[in-house]
């Protein structure tokens, strides 16, 4: 089962990387309970560097606050582990990579960790796209092992990034969607300049 889990995540990984060449999107990842992993899955493809800009692994809230400027109040009021908090990270990632896609992952792993209405297995996932797109979704794994609900997360959000990367290509701006969120989400200059450099690997 694992290896199958693994086959899935490499096959999706090289599906992602190959789509998003093909449309010269790049992408940035915001990993809590996977830790990397996502980030891990799309590096371990030659090549990739041309697509993948950088991961950010904010496993405490000090870090989802410092690097992601998830607000403190969003993480008192909703918690770690809910939309509101996955669609920041994901926008902060977004304005702070200055890529066309990032993915948030946040979640109770276990064993440990379950509270009342948010059960160990419990993963929220955010894309948001540099047009304004941003797409929630909520997992309940169930308690499966923690190796489990991790792989299975690391799919997850491989297959909504993908999703995200087959939409429009030159979409109406909806900045609001974003702005509400972060108002400085704009693509950099930096970016331009690196979107042609050669893969290192």
């Amino acid at each position: 089962m694992a290896g199958e889990r693994q086959t899935s995540a490499t096959t999706l990984a090289r599906s992602l990387l190959d789509l998003c060449r093909s449309r010269r999107l790049t992408i940035a990842t915001a990993e809590s309970c996977t830790g990397g992993l996502v980030a891990g899955a799309l590096t371990d493809i030659p090549g990739s560097s041309d697509v993948i800009d950088r991961g950010f692994v904010t496993y405490s809230n000090e870090a989802k606050h410092a690097m992601l400027g998830v607000e403190a109040d969003t993480l008192s009021t909703f918690g770690a582990v809910s939309k509101e908090t996955a669609t920041h990270m994901a926008v902060g990632a977004l304005e702070r990579a200055g890529v066309d896609l990032a993915v948030a992952i946040t979640g109770i792993a276990g064993p440990g960790g379950a509270t009342p209405g948010k059960p160990v297995g419990l993963v929220h996932f955010a894309v948001a796209a540099r047009d304004g797109r941003i797409v929630n979704r909520e997992c309940r794994f169930g308690a499966i092992g923690r190796s489990a609900v991790r792989q299975r997360s690391v799919i997850e959000a491989l297959r909504m990034l993908l999703e995200m990367a087959r939409g429009p290509l030159h979409a109406k701006l909806k900045r609001a969607a974003v702005s509400r969120i972060h108002p400085r989400v704009v693509r950099t200059p930096r970016r331009r300049a690196l979107k042609g450099r050669r893969p290192r690997g």
